[in-house]
């Protein structure tokens, strides 16, 4: 075997030195390798070079292809922008807006507009502020403490360096003399209401814990089953539908009512209908015409003075003689499908309990997987029953009756002084007269009743306005005669202070004053500061306490968030409207309903009916069909709205957010740059301050 020569790329006279591989297997075959010569590497030199540039091409192609796909985003972005401005000025133009809305209204738009005009002036001050530390930056405005001195700024040409530079700097000294202060003393009030709030839910949240762990719930005596069951012992239960204009699920309640489980000669169905509509009256008519010749006891009335909203209805329900025959009465309003054993499952709980006044079923819901709004809907819900309801209703007996899904013994309502018109939470109201008057609440988890949720946020809003108004104008109207109750001094502090105060005023004041003006504005007065656990951990701890009943929902916490601040500012006016008595706050809309069924409750209605009586019904219900499509038509098209005051609080945020970001990322400073002499807070501390607050005089 020859061994090959190394030196062959020395060479250039043969074209390559062969190998001769010779094998005495005659299996193997012999193989001649050639090395490369130099023309092969000129060869691949050239070719290398051709694919290079050609690989340029390609990239300067691909470059040129990704910057017209940028510019042509760019361009649809702003077309895009261009469009939601214009939609939105001929919305404010035309008046599509929550200022005004169609809903007839008895607020002055005076105060109706103040509101708005506050967060509007935070917002434009926000915006000024934001260019005012812009410019700072681009132009170098940055202070040592030596040039904040009052001597410096008085005696410089131009104030500093020129007329901005001198009103930056004014800025800063008014910033931290006058405005920080009493930004930081309203931070800690409300931090120390926080904490105060924050403590109530984690004691909510171990009591409902301990419900748990214990496995305590409500159980009525035997007796009282035993009765029902065997005995056959029914006691005269009295049911109210109180309604108006509610034709998309008037059939469902009255369907649901109509089939429970109790003996027809010991239940009366009460349909009090509000409707102003004719057509819509007319298909409630029909409706208990069809049920009444089913065999059904149910009687339809319609005030023809409609006064006092649905605690007038409840009232005139109660005035007629035949009611005095009747011991309890179950209350559920338009949307609410009761199973059909909900009496046998409520009623017991008053035998041999003669200071239980109310039983009260918990709420579901048939649409909260609808949208984004009703499943944030059910999270604020679910805790409300699970946690706060359930809790109360264990360990103290009181809890504030839900207006619907609930037993009344007839005889606490009468003693407690029956529906008052009063306010607009009449359900509220005479929870806590019963309470005065030493009747205790039960409050059944394990019992539900299906409803809806509003779906629209316009219907949630209003809804959520006369939540939190009506308990204001109640707390004014209560208070002295809790003082003057003869209960214990536990019950009134949890009645004044725990009840009304935390849940129901300082709640949302807190809410929307902390995190919704305080923490914007320390962007733009870094002097007064607020801690990170108030900001994030805290928050962050409640929110995930809130959404435990519901654990499906733990994906859209952070949407929850952002939903809960926005929503502040409705809960906030209304309360600030209730506790005043501002136009506002005795405003009633009946919440929009979109008319969803339980499960299988319109197949059972169908089975149940007779072919005579769909005949006997669809004439006239052809002909209440036609003119609800005819009024439908001459209705103008519904546009969505803009809410302006949230519109506007969204701008707060985003302007402080952005003011955040550029300082966290080092493009803005606080205005002044500390010294060795100086700490984080060093101006503050300084003889600057103290020349503030001995010299300077506006």
């Amino acid at each position: 075997m020859a061994l090959p020569s190394f030196n062959w790329w020395g060479k250039g006279s043969h074209k390559g030195t062969p190998v001769v591989v010779t094998m005495e297997n005659p299996n193997w075959s012999m193989v001649e390798l050639e090395a490369p010569s130099e023309s092969d590497f000129q060869t691949s030199t050239v070719t290398q070079e051709k694919a290079r540039g050609k690989n340029a091409k390609q990239l300067t192609w691909v470059l040129l292809l990704k910057a017209h796909r940028a510019a042509g985003c760019l361009t649809s972005v702003a077309s895009t922008l261009f469009s939601l401005g214009s939609t939105i000025r001929r919305r404010v133009i035309s008046g599509q807006t929550d200022n005004n809305d169609s809903t007839p209204s008895t607020e002055n738009k005076t105060v109706k507009t103040r509101f708005y005009n506050c967060i509007k002036a935070f917002l434009w001050l926000s915006l000024l502020l934001l260019g005012f530390e812009i410019a700072a930056y681009f132009k170098g405005w940055h202070f040592g403490a030596p040039k904040l001195q009052l001597q410096y700024i008085f005696t410089a040409p131009f104030g500093v360096r020129d007329l901005f530079d001198g009103l930056y700097t004014r800025w800063v000294l008014i910033r931290v003399g006058y405005l920080a202060p009493p930004l930081q003393f309203l931070a800690n009030v409300c931090i120390i209401l926080f904490i105060v709030q924050s403590l109530d839910r984690l004691v909510l949240c171990l009591g409902c814990f301990w419900i748990r762990f214990k496995k305590i719930k409500p159980i009525p005596k035997q007796d009282a089953i035993v009765d029902l069951e065997e005995n056959g012992f029914f006691p005269m239960v009295l049911v109210q539908i109180p309604m108006c204009n509610e034709k998309e699920v008037y059939q469902q309640s009255i369907a649901a009512v109509c089939n429970l489980d109790w003996p027809k000669s010991k239940i009366l169905i009460q349909v009090l209908d509000d409707s102003d509509e004719p057509t819509t009256q007319l298909l409630i008519r029909e409706e208990v015409h069809k049920w009444q010749q089913d065999g059904a006891r149910i009687v339809y009335r319609h005030r023809v003075i409609r006064d006092g909203y649905k605690a007038g209805n409840l009232k005139s329900g109660m005035s007629y003689s035949y009611v005095k025959e009747y011991e309890f009465v179950a209350i559920f309003d338009a949307d609410f499908q009761p199973a059909p054993d909900f009496l046998k499952r409520t009623i017991p709980h008053f035998k041999d309990n003669e200071d239980v006044g109310l039983v009260q079923a918990r709420w579901s819901f048939v649409n909260k997987d609808e949208n984004l709004l009703t499943r944030l809907q059910n999270v604020n819900l679910s805790f409300h029953f699970e946690v706060e309801q359930q809790v109360n209703g264990v360990f103290i007996n009181f809890f504030g009756f839900n207006g619907t899904a609930g037993v009344w013994r007839i005889k606490a309502l009468e003693e407690s002084g029956g529906w008052l018109e009063r306010t607009t939470v009449e359900d509220m109201d005479i929870a806590v007269r019963a309470h005065l008057h030493g009747w205790k609440f039960v409050f059944l988890n394990d019992v539900e009743c299906q409803c809806e949720l509003p779906e629209s946020y316009e219907a949630y809003r209003k809804q959520q306005h006369r939540w939190h108004s009506g308990p204001m104008q109640l707390f004014r109207l209560c208070l002295p005669d809790i003082i003057r109750a003869k209960i214990s001094m536990w019950k009134k502090f949890n009645m004044i202070f725990l009840f009304f105060l935390l849940r129901k005023l300082i709640l949302p004041f807190y809410s929307f004053t902390l995190f919704c003006i305080i923490l914007p504005m320390t962007m733009f007065i870094p002097e007064a500061e607020l801690p990170a656990w108030v900001v994030c951990y805290i928050p962050a701890t409640m929110s995930f306490l809130n959404i435990l009943p519901t654990p499906k929902s733990f994906p859209f916490i952070v949407p929850y968030l952002l939903f809960e601040n926005t929503m502040s500012v409705t809960k906030f006016n209304a309360m600030i409207s209730g506790l005043f008595q501002l136009g506002s706050a005795y405003e009633w809309v009946v919440t929009k309903k979109s008319g969803r069924s339980s499960e299988g409750d319109l197949v059972s209605l169908v089975e149940k009916e007779t072919k005579q009586q769909r005949e006997e019904s669809e004439p006239n219900l052809d002909e209440t069909k036609t003119d609800i499509l005819r009024e439908q038509k001459s209705r103008q098209k519904k546009h969505n709205r803009m809410y302006t005051k949230e519109l506007a609080l969204a701008f707060l945020l985003l302007t402080a957010s952005a003011r955040s970001l550029l300082s966290a990322q080092g493009g803005l400073e606080l205005g002044w740059l500390p010294n060795e002499n100086f700490g984080r807070r060093g101006l503050a501390e300084s003889s600057v301050h103290r020349l503030l607050s001995s010299r300077f005089r506006f």
